[in-house]
């Protein structure tokens, strides 16, 4: 497993960009992350 070399949220896209030593980088959609896990509008408040 290579090491992160940075890790940093981008407005533009609304992700998490994850970037290694190996030049290869990893994008987490954070709205999608949210619907997995916000069932209603009280657990998505408490994400926010």
């Amino acid at each position: 497993m290579e090491k992160v070399v940075s890790c940093e949220f981008n407005m533009d896209t609304a992700s998490v960009e994850v970037k290694y030593t190996d030049g290869s980088m990893l994008s987490i959609y954070c709205p999608k992350v949210e619907d997995e896990f916000a069932e209603n509008m009280y657990e998505r408040s408490e994400l926010t």
